[in-house]
């Protein structure tokens, strides 16, 4: 694990302390479990239809089918943001920001056999990543870094693609951008799959939205200033996609099963309501 020299150094603020205490103490079930069934675990949500033959079979087996079916879907979402990343060779470098314990980069490394690079401000994510890349004999490709992604220590123009994956939420966007397109290559490809709110209801988070936030001491942005702040850095957008209705049959089976952490509702009304968007952006740096 590369680390740089304290904590304040790489914690900032009192709010990047606060969000890094919280995901030290994490050891939420949907996070866990749902890991458990492959040895992949993601910090992030579904997409796609949900397997009807779930809701058949024994009723003593149903909540295990359940916690399946949710890794499967996603999986399903880390493998459509992969699919985003463009040309990817072993030599490559690529970087994901706020990486949890480790779920979409192994991924990538599996696909594409390149060198990933994971940064988190939870110390102990980053020390969790790192026993499985050594668990999956990776580490030599896979290494992941207490670091801050507004400030990620590498090398301008070192690497080819860079994503956020459910995690944008927790910082600027003009300074994550600007960060972003310093580290890409001249070509490189920028993916996010984010959650943001609607700002054609208004320039405020709806009420379900703000329940959001709160859940999770974060701070969703208006959509616009995706697009805003990536046209200040240089990143253009080649691809938006709107995987909101993708998402909810997650959100829907989620509800039902035993890891359900009673912010499900308002993931539910945001969506249905439209206050509340869960968009794919690909962008190019030029």
């Amino acid at each position: 694990m590369t680390v740089l020299d304290t904590r304040t150094e790489v914690l900032s603020t009192r709010y990047q302390q606060a969000v890094a205490d919280y995901w030290n103490k994490e050891k939420d079930p949907v996070n866990l479990r749902l890991g458990e069934v492959t040895g992949t675990f993601h910090h992030h949500y579904g997409i796609g239809d949900v397997d009807p033959s779930v809701f058949e079979g024994p009723e003593d087996t149903r909540d295990e089918r359940i916690i399946r079916e949710m890794h499967r879907l996603e999986t399903a979402q880390a493998d459509f943001l992969l699919d985003q990343l463009g040309d990817i060779g072993p030599e490559d470098r690529i970087l994901d920001a706020g990486s949890g314990r480790g779920g979409t980069s192994f991924l990538a490394n599996l696909r594409f056999g390149c060198h990933v690079d994971g940064i988190s401000i939870s110390e102990k994510q980053v020390r969790f990543a790192n026993d499985q890349a050594r668990q999956r004999g990776v580490a030599d490709k896979v290494d992941f870094h207490f670091r801050n992604m507004l400030d990620n220590g590498f090398p301008a123009a070192t690497v080819r693609a860079a994503w956020n994956n459910e995690s944008t939420m927790y910082v600027d966007l003009f300074k994550l951008f600007e960060e972003h397109a310093r580290v890409l290559k001249p070509g490189g490809r920028y993916v996010t799959i984010t959650g943001c709110y609607n700002d054609v209801h208004g320039r405020q988070p709806s009420r379900a939205v703000s329940q959001i936030d709160a859940h999770y001491i974060c701070d969703i942005h208006p959509r616009s200033d995706y697009f805003a702040a990536m046209s200040a850095n240089n990143l253009v957008p080649i691809s938006v996609v709107d995987l909101t209705a993708a998402t909810i049959p997650y959100w829907e089976l989620r509800a039902e099963s035993s890891v359900a952490t009673g912010i499900e509702q308002a993931f539910l009304t945001a969506y249905k309501e439209g206050s509340f968007h869960y968009l794919m952006i690909a962008a190019d740096k030029v």
